[in-house]
């Protein structure tokens, strides 16, 4: 079958997206499902995707038993330097008497073992988006089937074990295997020097409109808490992504008055720390950060070593909390990042910055962003 072919514009380049490896098990599981309740083995099967994408996969590797059926995925990452790209992502569905669909991990799949991660301890690491789209695909085939029974698929990544040491697994306190992940079912194109780009592209544009108060966010989470928890006019809130040095550099040199940057503490805690590119493979250093201010707001050693071990910064706020430190520590960390940020922008432009985390909400802003909230809410002065 042929490569997905659903191209983005990312700079000045046209990219084409991937599939996750949430979508490789949707789609393995809808075939592997199929099989078992026809006895025919499609040679490849189209799913829609969370993001409106429909995609159609071939099916690979095929076996099957007296009540079970298994056939494989490869995942393709498109024009993203992903490293499960290649691999092949495998279900097995059996039936279940007892009339209920389940979804479970193998092989190469990788097992949470601290509490604050998208699944509880004890369970596979296959997020809530993909574990929905497999119990979907799992109904259709029954429904298609005229079957009422139930089904289990156990989803499975040959060589994933190995290929997690490489990721932040372990650190997070998965172990055995890579993650299932993906919320939208399509890997959009990560090219870094397209991504910069398109950032410059961005302003460029918004300079060019006469736009003088920058809105930035890192992200969909950022723009989003910005909209429905601030207030904030979002029609020309640019996104940095990962690259918001290069966001304050370009910004700077054009001359705008002000950028108000609206985050999730995971991206910002890594600004508090130094690091002006958020991406994984460039820099991490966020427990060591939460670690160190805790420290430095009187935490005990013990605190300290716990908040360094949490899986998510949500997990260090909550034993933050727990002790009664989460504000200061909050302070502390944001007096760093304003210090960081007002750095980069050297004095030429004006630059705060809004800290929110999921579990928490507001956690911080620095002493000028009421400012430049007031500008950005709507109908009360917007951007220009």
């Amino acid at each position: 079958m042929p490569k997905l072919e659903y191209y983005i514009p990312v700079g000045r380049q046209r990219l084409r997206c991937g599939y996750t490896t949430g979508t490789c098990a949707a789609a393995a599981a809808r075939g592997a499902a199929q099989a078992l309740l026809t006895g025919i083995r499609p040679a490849g099967v189209e799913i829609d995707t969370p993001a409106g994408v429909r995609v159609q996969v071939e099916l690979l590797d095929w076996s099957a038993g007296a009540d079970w059926a298994m056939c494989a995925v490869e995942k393709d990452g498109g024009d993203d330097p992903d490293v499960t790209d290649g691999m092949r992502i495998y279900a097995r569905v059996s039936r279940r008497s007892d009339g209920t669909l389940r979804v479970d991990g193998g092989e190469g799949v990788g097992r949470v073992t601290r509490p604050g991660l998208d699944q509880p301890p004890g369970a596979a690491a296959i997020n809530s988006t993909p574990r929905r789209m497999i119990a979907e695909q799992l109904a259709a085939a029954l429904r298609e089937a005229g079957d009422h029974g139930g089904l289990e698929a156990v989803i499975s990544v040959p060589g994933g074990e190995a290929l997690a040491r490489k990721t932040f697994n372990p650190r997070l306190g998965i172990q055995g295997g890579i993650s299932i992940l993906g919320t939208s079912g399509i890997v959009r194109p990560m090219s870094e020097a397209a991504l910069v780009d398109s950032i410059t592209l961005e302003l460029d544009m918004a300079h060019a409109a006469g736009v003088q108060h920058l809105l930035v966010t890192p992200g969909n989470y950022g723009e989003d808490y910005a909209r429905d928890h601030l207030g904030l006019e979002t029609e020309g809130c640019i996104s940095c992504s990962n690259y918001l040095g290069a966001a304050i550099d370009h910004a700077a040199g054009l001359g705008f008055s002000s950028f108000l940057l609206v985050g999730h503490l995971g991206k910002l805690v890594k600004v508090a720390g130094g690091a002006m590119n958020t991406h994984s493979r460039t820099a991490d250093g966020r427990r060591e950060t939460m670690a160190a201010h805790a420290a430095l707001c009187g935490a005990p050693r013990g605190l300290v070593e716990r908040v360094f071990e949490a899986a998510t910064t949500d997990a260090a706020l909550e034993l933050l909390e727990e002790a009664g430190l989460r504000e200061d520590v909050m302070a502390s960390l944001t007096r760093a990042l304003y210090e960081n940020l007002r750095h980069r922008a050297e004095e030429e432009m004006e630059i705060q910055a809004v800290v929110f985390s999921n579990r928490f909400g507001l956690l911080g802003q620095t002493p000028g962003a009421s400012e430049l909230l007031a500008r950005h809410r709507r109908g009360e002065g917007e951007s220009l």
